[in-house]
Parts: C-alpha cells; sequence; structure tokens
C-alpha cells in the first residue's frame, strides 16, 4: 500500500534553497540533522526533498510538483502579500480541468503549482 510521495528537486545553493523555502515560503526543516549537499522540508501535510546539483544550469532545469491545497485563494494571497514572485504566466486562475491554480519558480527554476480542485 502507497502512502506518500516526497518529490526530489535538485538545488544549486543549499542555503539559498533554504532562505526561499524556509523563510519565505514558510516550511520547516524536517529533523535535527544537517545532511550535506540534502536538504529535507515539510508545511502541513507536505514533504519536499533537495539534493545538491551545483552544476545545473536552472534556464534547463525541467524539475516540477503540483501542491494540492485548500483555500487556495488564502495561499495565493499570503504569497502576494509576502511579495514572492509569481510564475509569469502562473497567475491564479481556473483551468479548464476543474481546478484554480498559481505557479512558482524556484531559485533553481523548479516549477511549484498549487492547485484546488473546483
Amino acid at each position: 500500500m502507497l502512502t506518500a510521495i516526497h518529490p526530489k528537486l535538485p538545488m544549486r545553493n543549499k542555503s539559498v534553497t533554504t532562505d526561499y523555502y524556509i523563510n519565505q515560503l514558510g516550511f520547516s526543516m524536517i529533523g535535527n540533522i544537517d545532511f550535506d549537499g540534502y536538504l529535507m522540508i515539510k508545511k502541513d501535510n507536505i514533504e519536499i526533498h533537495f539534493f545538491e546539483h551545483k552544476t545545473l544550469l536552472p534556464e534547463e532545469n525541467d524539475g516540477q510538483v503540483y501542491i494540492r491545497c485548500k483555500s487556495i485563494d488564502s495561499v495565493y494571497q499570503d504569497i502576494l502579500d509576502k511579495k514572492i514572485s509569481i510564475h509569469p504566466n502562473g497567475n491564479l486562475g481556473t483551468r479548464p480541468w476543474g481546478t484554480r491554480e498559481f505557479s512558482l519558480l524556484d531559485p533553481d527554476n523548479n516549477l511549484l503549482t498549487f492547485g484546488e480542485t473546483l
């Protein structure tokens, strides 16, 4: 029986990634051990892991994760209030497949799409 999934995304600089996810998006660290070249974070019921990829070219990164959420309008407003950049084509909107979504790009160009089923 499958119980959870924890995507692993590339990061060039652990401190930059940590700052973005912890200080800007409000995630927290998992555990109290700092693993060299690896980062684990969580927020509410989701967990994302990152592996070090120092030679990653952000413009060539296809890393993506889809995050289901509730009260997407509140989540979106919180992002706007924190002045976090929204993906140029990722403003909050209703999609033809029955969701409301918006997207962000993290410092390594990993695409984070937040969605709520209508």
